[in-house]
């Protein structure tokens, strides 16, 4: 992963997809550009820096399988295992030090997850 980027997305061992944004903005430009381009979410594979509930839904949400992440919290994991995606990590926490950690504590559908961290963002 670029030092500067937050995100990467790769197909087929070639970057498709990259950003420096912060928090979940990332994952929502992601799904702008998989609108536009004809790539199958499922053959992607996710490069994150930090990999908290909100995120690993939102991953869940756009149809992704295979995730490698940098920080990944307990709850994103048991979102990872529960829904069938693969994943690997650097560094596994208990949380992520975030309100949208603690928002989604108690949410497990990725549509209403995507319901509110959508209007979160102001998308």
């Amino acid at each position: 992963m670029e030092k500067s980027s937050t995100l990467e997305v790769l197909f087929e061992n070639h970057i498709i997809f990259s950003s420096t944004g912060k928090w979940l903005y990332p994952l929502f430009d992601l799904e702008e550009f998989l609108k536009k381009e004809n790539y199958p979410a499922e053959s992607l594979v996710i490069e994150d820096k930090i990999v908290g509930k909100a995120s690993a839904l939102l991953i869940h949400y756009l149809g992704c399988k295979k995730v490698k992440a940098g920080i990944l919290s307990d709850p994103a994991k048991e979102v990872f295992e529960q829904n069938s995606i693969e994943y690997s990590f650097i560094k596994r926490v208990p949380l992520i030090s975030c309100k949208t950690e603690v928002l989604l504590k108690d949410i497990d559908d990725k549509d209403t997850a995507y319901a509110i961290l959508k209007e979160r963002a102001g998308r």
